[in-house]
């Protein structure tokens, strides 16, 4: 953001401090006022597939708020040149194109930075942004190594940059509705959360810009993934990227095109399942309970549908449980996708979610609670599959917010622009977002101890008081 006549805004805030306590007006509430009609200016770090998204949503804020983007960056160049075409048709003006972060960073008119790269990489580049005085939005998961995680999160909240996760459920009108319907009370005590998010399909495996994809892969029925991988060219070339850069850290090894793009699948960059959906599935408990942290993790599973080279699992399950007394259970197969579903059981009642990840349809129910104590005591009886609504007696009704979209099993798709709104308006008045960086934190702590176990085999415990991961408590 710029203010006029080219004069920096935060410079003129600074050098303005005194007149405008004088004058009964903090900097605080200046830059509210100013920050209404000022443009807001962004960069996008990482120019993979949902960098595209980001910008989609950043054009969808842009007719609710003064808001551009003005610069991408990524080690491909082939990423670069092909996000800075859709920033230019979505702006109309050429954004500059970057290949190292901090040359991008080092820019003093971009206010805020959306990070959408590698799990790897995302705790990382967040320090890095915040480092460099920008506000960041960052993609889930926040963090898949936990020192990196604290590392992050003690810059982010040392700093005064306001940094929105991901998570864009925290957003949005159903999952808070949710929220406000627990709090009443109407289920009661919650005993068990469990989410189970399926698809039937090679996912993760193809990529566009590698040797590309199509429904016929995703389903790859005559599991002929060695051809379409390792029988055509990747349009990723060494020669078009900085390896070494991208793998931040992680232990040197040869170039390899379809590691580089389909990170996911690797243990060494990405615990896939885990950090791309437990993440939000956790985030949402945290978001309905108030919790923070697991007391105690264990997760199994393994490669039974999709032996094409990975290594992350393809069909797992995470069982955690939590201080206020519960249990949280997190189920993924790719290999049925038969009714995903998330349940919250309560002593006096449940609420059911039709759908898998993003799902807004929600339906409060008493069948489950105290009534019905024992199937052969009280029912409910089924002489034929029950439908969404179950016995009358049980009062089912679908969960309605007024003014929002009506609810569905898919519910708004990854580029709803509400939560990216939230962050600009939070850029703008200077205060915390929906989904802060304590929220990110608290996802990681899942995932990371659900990958951990996994790993090892054993149950996992976290030491809330030394902020590690044990064996025991």
């Amino acid at each position: 953001m710029s203010g006029t006549d080219g004069i920096d805004r935060r410079a003129f805030l600074k050098g303005t401090g005194g007149l405008l306590v004088a004058a009964g007006m903090d900097a605080r509430s200046y830059a509210r006022i100013l920050g209404a009609n000022d443009r807001i200016r962004l960069g996008q770090l990482g120019c993979g597939d949902r960098s595209e998204g980001h910008v989609h949503m950043v054009q969808l804020a842009s007719k609710q708020l003064p808001v551009e983007t003005v610069a991408v960056c990524d080690l491909w160049s082939m990423a670069r040149d092909r996000r800075a075409a859709q920033v230019k048709k979505a702006f109309g003006t050429d954004p500059k194109a970057y290949k190292y972060s901090e040359d991008m960073l080092a820019r003093k008119d971009i206010d805020g930075v959306m990070i959408a790269t590698g799990d790897f990489q995302h705790a990382k580049l967040c320090t890095e942004v915040v480092r460099a005085g920008k506000d960041c939005y960052v993609e889930k998961p926040f963090a898949n190594v936990l020192s990196e995680a604290k590392e992050a999160r003690d810059t982010v909240k040392a700093s005064k940059q306001i940094v929105q996760m991901g998570t864009q459920h925290r957003s949005q009108p159903y999952p808070l509705a949710v929220k406000e319907i627990i709090r009443s009370g109407k289920i009661g005590k919650v005993v068990h959360i469990e989410q189970e998010w399926n698809v039937n399909e090679e996912r993760w495996r193809f990529v566009p810009y590698d040797t590309g994809i199509s429904r016929e892969m995703l389903k790859d029925e005559a599991m002929e993934w060695k051809s379409w991988l390792y029988g055509r060219k990747s349009q990723l070339r060494e020669e078009d990227t900085d390896w070494k850069r991208w793998l931040l850290g992680r232990p040197d090894r040869p170039f390899d095109p379809h590691v580089y793009l389909e990170f996911r699948l690797y243990k060494e960059f990405s615990s896939g399942i885990f950090d791309q959906w437990l993440s939000h599935g956790s985030d949402l408990v945290h978001l309905w309970t108030d919790e923070t942290h697991p007391v105690s993790m264990t997760a199994n599973g393994g490669i039974f549908v999709w032996n094409d080279g990975r290594e992350n699992a393809d069909t797992c399950v995470a069982a955690a449980t939590y201080p206020g007394g519960f249990l949280y259970t997190y189920k993924t197969t790719f290999g049925n996708s038969y009714r995903s579903f998330s349940r919250i059981c309560g002593r006096e009642g449940t609420i059911e979610n039709y759908g898998g990840e993003g799902a807004s349809l929600f339906v409060t129910t008493k069948e489950g609670g105290r009534d019905e104590f024992d199937p052969w005591e009280s029912g409910p009886v089924y002489k034929q599959a029950p439908l969404l609504s179950g016995p009358a007696a049980d009062g089912a009704t679908t969960v309605q917010v007024p003014g929002a979209p009506a609810p569905s099993s898919l519910g708004p798709d990854d580029d709803d622009v509400v939560h990216l709104v939230n962050w600009l308006e939070c850029m703008r008045d200077r205060r915390q977002p929906n989904a802060t960086v304590d929220h990110g934190f608290s996802h990681s702590i899942v995932c990371i101890m659900a990958t951990q176990s996994y790993w090892s085999g054993k149950r996992v415990y976290w030491d809330a008081a030394r902020e590690e991961i044990v064996d025991q408590l």
